[in-house]
């Protein structure tokens, strides 16, 4: 099959053609044809930083996480997924599973689900990673209905999926981006935008809030921002985040009595822990799609399977709205 490789990662690592042999098939998986991959930060992340990141493939390595195809082999013990089933998810580009910039993969069963009949393939590959992201976080900060949401970025991949599915949820929900481009997507996407630019946090919890803080804050920015979401969060309120690779002062946290929801998605695919949740959180998500309560934003550029490079450039570069997709067959 065709396969992009990494040969050598570092801030110059390049993707290049190669035929490799197709995945063999294995009990409780199935054989994909893929149709589309979608670029995540941690694809770049891995592309640059190699073997720094403890999940990092061997190279040459098959990158790439997310995936939409058909299923064109069942394996044994496989009995939700027949041959010819549109699917989509996240199953390999990590550690010793080969990923998604390839025309084919072998994908735990654990990892994978029909793929919503209201996107097209482009659409569904975007969500996988992201969308389960989202579905953790909010879930795990035990979202309600009624309740005062924050989304930190809600323009971004992460953060653009968080703010649809607090909306599903039945939360009022507000979120915060940095241009008129992110401010006005938050807004078609049906929430409501702060300029976090243009206002400071005291004063946009006075607005929205008359003071009290938001009851959840899901924050896909994270880092320096996380003690933003502290000071924006309710007493005894939830906050999720996606990036706390970082050292932080928590006596905020402590005197508002906060409850801190770290969210790291490749858990499953990393430690094989759990990996059905994955495949219940897709099938919800698919349920989700189907009745109107989530749809993906894909950035305006499209991108060809020899064009994997210029996919990842445009992700890197700030200026993508949306996901970046990566179209592997037609």
């Amino acid at each position: 099959m065709k396969a992009m490789l990494i040969n050598t990662y570092g801030e110059d690592a390049v993707f290049e053609a190669a035929d490799v042999n197709k995945p063999e098939l294995k009990t409780g998986h199935v054989l994909v044809k893929i149709a589309a991959s979608s670029v995540n930060t941690i694809d770049t992340m891995i592309r640059k930083m190699g073997k720094d990141l403890p999940f990092s493939p061997d190279t040459p390595a098959i990158l790439g996480m997310d995936f939409a195809g058909t299923v064109e082999a069942v394996g044994g013990g496989v009995k939700d997924f027949s041959i010819g089933d549109k699917i989509y998810g996240c199953a390999g580009g990590l550690a010793e599973l080969p990923g998604t910039l390839a025309e084919y993969i072998v994908a735990d069963c654990n990892l994978i689900a029909h793929k919503p009949k209201t996107l097209s393939m482009r659409e569904a590959a975007a969500l996988p990673l992201v969308a389960i992201t989202a579905y953790e976080g909010l879930t795990r900060a035990g979202i309600k209905q009624g309740q005062k949401v924050l989304v930190h970025g809600g323009s971004g991949g992460v953060g653009h999926v968080a703010l649809q599915l607090a909306i599903h949820f039945g939360a009022e929900v507000f979120s915060t981006g940095g241009g008129e481009k992110q401010m006005a997507l938050i807004e078609q996407l049906g929430a409501t935008a702060i300029n976090y630019k243009a206002e400071t946090i005291e004063q946009y919890v006075a607005e929205h809030t008359n003071g009290a803080g938001f009851d959840l804050v899901f924050d896909s920015v994270g880092g320096a921002n996380l003690p933003n979401s502290f000071e924006a969060a309710a007493l005894n309120g939830q906050v999720a985040t996606t990036v706390s690779l970082c050292e932080l002062d928590l006596t905020m946290a402590h005197f508002k009595g906060l409850s801190l929801h770290v969210v790291f998605m490749l858990i499953p695919m990393l430690h094989n822990f759990k990996r059905e949740k994955h495949a219940e959180i897709l099938g919800n998500l698919t349920q989700i799609v189907e009745s109107g309560g989530l749809k993906p934003v894909l950035d305006e550029k499209r991108y060809s399977f020899a064009e994997v490079g210029q996919a990842h450039a445009r992700l890197e570069s700030g200026q993508a709205m949306g996901k970046v997709v990566v179209e592997i067959s037609t």
